[in-house]
This record gives C-alpha cells, sequence and structure tokens, in this order.
C-alpha cells in the first residue's frame, strides 16, 4: 500500500529481529501468520515462542492475532548448564550476556526508540487531523472560528471539572479497583512519550524481568538472576534501574532447551483485545481456529455453541464480507455475546440465535463453514451426545464445507468409540507439509533444539490425526494440540466428502 507524503516511514533497512510468546500448540499458526502477514524472514521457533525478522512497523505488528506477547530479540543462545559448574561461574555466564555484546544490546535500544518514535509521531498526525480547530480558516471564517474556540475552551473546562469530580467519586467508591490491564493500557502512551524523548542511552531507567524453568529454576530463583542482569547493565551502560515506572522493560528466560533475552514492545499483551467485553475462549484459541477454516468472502459461516461469542468476533474482524450465525441454548451465554459484539461494532455483521446445537433451524447443506469450541469440563458433560452434534453439523454443511472443533480429550475418545478402528489419514494432508517445518527448524540452524523440539509437535500431531477416523462425510483433515492453560484440547479440521447419508 502506498504510503501519503504525510505518513511518517522508519524500518530498519535489513529488517529487525522479533520473538513472540505463544501458547503451546499454536507455534504452527504463528510462523504461518507472520509469513503472510508480514512478510518475515527468518522463521524458526523455539517450545513457546516463535522467532522471525521483519521490516514492518508497530502498526502491523500489533495486527498478528495468534501471538501472546511481542518482544524485539537481543539475545538467544543455548541454555545454561547448571548441573557440572558452580553458582560463581553460572552467573558469570549470565553478565556475558551483556558483556560480551554491547552493540548488539545499543543496535536493538535504537531499533526499539525508532519505532516508539514513529508510533508517537502517527499518534499526533491523526489526532491533529482529528481536530477540526486545526483546519485552515477563510476571512470569512475568523469571527466564527473564534468564538467556536472560546465555546471550545468552555467546554473542555466544564469536562476537566466533571471528569474531576467523577474520578474523585470512583476513587472514593472503589478505591484501587482498576485492573492490572487496565493500568497498563492508561500508562502506555505516556511511556511511548517519555521514551520518544529519551534521546541519551544514559538517561534510560530500565527493570528486569526474569523467568527460570527447568534445572535453572532449581538452582536460581528469578529475582537472584534479575539482580545479577541489572548490575551488570547499569554498570556496562549507565542506566538507573527504576521497578515502577521505567523507560524500558528486559525479559530473560532461561529454561533447558534455550536462554533468551528481549525488550517488550508493547505493554498490554497482542493477545488483550480491546474489543472484547466478556472474555470466553480465549482470543489466540479462537483466532487459530477461524484461521485454518478457508473463509472467504459471501461465505455462510456458522458456530452452533457460540457462548459468548469469541470464535465468530475473531473471524468477522479478519472477513468482514460474510454471513455470521451464532446459536446457543443459554440465554446468558448469547446476552455475553451481545456485549461482545455491541463492544466490537459487529452487531450488523452477526445474527444470533437462541437454538439448540441438534436441532437448528437451517436447511440441509446450506452452511459453508461451521467453527466451535464443543464445551467440555465438570460444568459439561455431554458424554456420547457428541455423536448427535456432529450428525446435525454434518446435516447443514454442504459438501466441501468445512468444519473446525475444540475438541476435549474425552470427546475424542468417544469420537473415536463410535467409529471403531482408526483409518490413518494421507501425512500429506498434515499441517507440518504445508508450514515446512523442517526447513525452518533445520539442525543446520539450530543444532540439537530445534531437531528436538520440530519433531515431538509433529509426531504429536500427526499421531493425534492418524487416530481420528472420519464421522460418516466428515474426513478430518489437520490436528493441532494446543494448551488451554491447566489443561489440553485438539482443534480438528473436517472435510465433508459426500452428501450425508451416502
Amino acid at each position: 500500500m502506498a504510503t501519503g507524503p504525510r505518513d511518517p516511514v522508519w524500518r530498519p533497512a535489513a529488517g529487525a529481529r522479533f520473538f513472540c510468546t505463544v501458547g503451546r500448540g499454536l507455534e504452527p499458526f504463528l510462523m504461518r501468520e507472520v509469513r503472510a502477514r508480514l512478510e518475515a524472514t527468518e522463521v524458526e521457533y523455539i517450545l513457546g515462542k516463535v522467532l522471525f525478522t521483519t521490516c514492518s512497523d508497530l502498526n502491523m505488528l500489533k495486527k498478528l492475532k495468534s501471538a501472546e506477547r511481542l518482544f524485539l530479540l537481543i539475545k538467544k543462545q543455548f541454555p545454561f548448564n547448571v548441573s557440572s559448574v558452580s553458582k560463581g561461574k553460572i552467573f558469570s555466564e549470565v553478565q556475558r550476556l551483556i558483556n560480551d555484546d554491547p552493540e548488539s544490546w545499543l543496535n536493538v535500544i535504537s531499533i526499539w526508540k525508532n519505532l516508539l518514535e514513529l508510533d508517537a509521531k502517527k499518534e499526533k498526525l491523526s489526532q491533529r487531523d482529528a481536530n477540526p480547530q486545526k483546519i485552515k480558516m477563510g476571512k470569512n471564517d475568523t469571527i466564527i472560528g473564534k468564538k467556536l474556540k472560546i465555546e471550545q475552551m468552555q467546554e473542555t473546562e466544564e469536562n476537566r471539572e466533571c471528569q474531576l469530580e467523577k474520578q474523585t467519586e470512583e476513587t472514593l467508591e472503589q478505591g484501587d479497583s482498576l485492573t492490572k490491564r487496565e493500568k497498563l493500557q492508561e500508562d502506555f502512551p505516556n511511556d511511548v512519550a517519555k521514551a520518544a524523548d529519551t534521546h541519551n542511552e544514559n538517561n534510560l531507567t530500565f527493570r528486569v524481568s526474569c523467568r527460570c524453568s527447568g534445572a535453572i529454576a532449581k538452582t536460581f530463583t528469578a529475582q537472584e538472576i534479575g539482580r545479577i542482569v541489572g548490575i551488570a547493565l547499569m554498570k556496562q551502560f549507565g542506566w538507573k534501574a527504576d521497578l515502577r515506572n521505567p523507560n524500558l522493560e528486559i525479559f530473560i528466560h532461561l529454561s533447558d532447551i534455550y536462554s533468551v533475552v528481549g525488550i517488550p514492545v508493547f505493554r498490554v499483551p497482542l493477545a488483550s483485545r480491546d474489543y472484547i467485553r466478556t472474555t470466553g475462549l480465549r482470543s489466540t484459541i479462537a483466532w487459530a481456529m477461524a484461521s485454518v477454516a478457508e473463509i472467504k468472502a459471501g461465505m455462510f459461516v456458522l458456530d452452533p455453541m457460540c457462548g459468548f461469542g469469541t470464535i465468530l468476533l475473531e473471524a468477522a474482524k479478519e472477513w468482514p464480507d460474510v454471513y455470521y450465525v451464532g446459536a446457543d441454548v443459554s440465554a446468558s451465554q448469547l446476552l455475553g455475546a451481545y456485549d461482545n459484539l455491541t463492544a466490537a461494532g459487529l452487531k450488523d455483521k452477526i445474527e444470533l440465535l437462541k437454538v439448540s446445537v441438534i436441532e437448528l433451524p437451517l436447511p440441509s447443506e446450506s452452511v459453508d463453514v461451521i467453527i466451535s469450541d464443543i464445551p467440555f469440563g465438570k460444568k459439561f458433560k455431554l458424554g456420547k451426545d457428541i455423536r448427535s452434534i456432529l450428525q446435525e453439523m454434518e446435516r447443514v454443511l454442504h459438501v466441501g464445507g468445512t468444519v473446525v472443533l475444540l475438541l476435549s480429550e474425552a470427546h475424542h475418545r468417544h469420537l473415536k468409540d463410535c467409529e471403531g478402528s482408526s483409518i490413518p489419514v494421507n501425512p500429506k494432508g498434515s499441517h507440518t507439509d504445508e508450514l515446512g517445518i523442517e526447513k525452518c527448524l533445520s539442525p543446520e540452524e539450530n543444532p540439537g533444539i530445534s531437531k528436538t523440539v520440530s519433531s515431538s509437535l509433529e509426531s504429536s500431531n500427526q499421531e493425534c490425526l492418524d487416530k481420528m477416523p472420519p464421522f460418516g462425510s466428515l474426513v478430518p483433515m489437520e490436528c493441532y494440540k494446543v494448551s488451554l492453560g491447566k489443561t489440553d484440547a485438539f482443534i480438528y479440521k473436517y472435510k465433508k466428502s459426500h452428501a450425508s447419508g451416502l
């Protein structure tokens, strides 16, 4: 897209190196997304993180949907060997993350500041364009303009007083009840401006966020590692520590698989959608499901157990020229979905119906795509009802249509019991060939680490695909095992191969 003359653009000439944290099992989705959305190169993953190089600006980086958080990469290296060396030796190795190559730190800091400065300039331009007082007035408009300006100043002063009174009342009533996310969103514009005005690296303030897992977590606390890194940064660069409101946050993750250091690009996680008021299924999982459903303009997309409508929201934001219908038997769930649609400005894009998933008021073979999170857990004991649910989905789906479901392990077992022995599916239908993971994670690029992680993820997803038999005319095409926090689930993609009952 062409850039207008008033649109400031800055991009690192050779691209900047980033990484995103991502839910377990969603690495393939994010790899595919950064290639398509950011034209990223050198895409690779280590468990729970995807690394890539791109020239994209912050506006494009904000659009990533399957990532949790975004970081500029400073260092990535092999893990520390804690079994055969002393504690003091490990501390020295940690300090070398800073001292051995200070130039790489300064280069990343420079990229970070340029990205923030560009974003701040764009924000100022958009505010200026939106302000009617910035419009150049002719001679005949001078008196009217002055009058409007005086009235606007009076209204502004009145609004300030009202806001101050309202804030005081809310503080007295609620105390310190702001959520963490709201505080971060409130502070971020000030942090951007503050960072953009900091031109001398010696004036930077920072804090260190450290995470340790595996063997190193049994030897050291995150506080110990953070303290060592903080002292090294102060000595090397003259920065000052500020735990409350720093210009810069340094993120370190030390595990048995890798050591990685980076700078968070945004305070608010990418996964925290501002258009979702009532949270249900995690937004990253919902978007991943929609991304494999092959949605195209003009299609009829149905979620027959929509809950709070998260999947449809994610789909409609990405593919707006589609007819979406969400159905649920629960009035309270539909009320939450309606609130979300209203907040997202999508009331006219998504229709909600209060109906049962096994009695859909739709003609046979009338739907192009079905996407649904099949409820599970103690509250929802569907058991063998999963069979009747899929039969109704099969009925309303046209031949060649797609079904994408989030299934629990219990659902998976019930479906296998219903259909008998497993029928292997051609491995070419697996997502691993499409993404080229073996090429991306070749042993030459990441010896030892990538080979293990790649083969583990590939074998896990291919195994669950091979174990899943067809259900009537629904043939399983892809399978992804994903983490939902305390439990795991499976994203299954089916295709309808022939008319139901044949």
